[in-house]
């Protein structure tokens, strides 16, 4: 079964813009990842500052691949002058889950 991984990030209200513009820009750069099924990022609607990155993996390995290569890639980038940007988020956690269960719609 799949693996999910949630990454938990606390965002200041006044950087809630700039992280939903940030994941705007990178849209599609996990989608050609080998073993990658799903993302999605969900914004707090009340009663919190953290924003859920969801992504679905075939496999453990595949989603460590991920890290290694394109994602430390893409979070190592300069911004103007070679600096790379504030990070939006004051805080980070990553939650990991396997897939147990799954159910979709059923077809009419």
């Amino acid at each position: 079964m799949s693996v999910v991984k949630i990454n938990v990030l606390t965002v200041p209200a006044e950087q809630r813009e700039v992280l939903e513009k940030r994941f705007a820009s990178r849209a599609h750069a996990v989608e050609n990842s080998d073993g990658f099924e799903w993302f999605e990022l969900l914004r707090p609607v009340e009663g919190t500052d953290q924003y859920l990155v969801y992504t679905r993996w075939r496999d453990e390995e595949s989603f460590q691949a991920w890290m290694e290569g394109p994602m430390k890639s893409a979070h190592q980038g300069g911004g103007e002058g070679g600096e790379r940007p504030k990070p939006a988020a004051s805080g980070s956690t990553l939650w990991s889950f396997e897939v147990v269960q799954q159910a979709a719609p059923k077809s009419a």
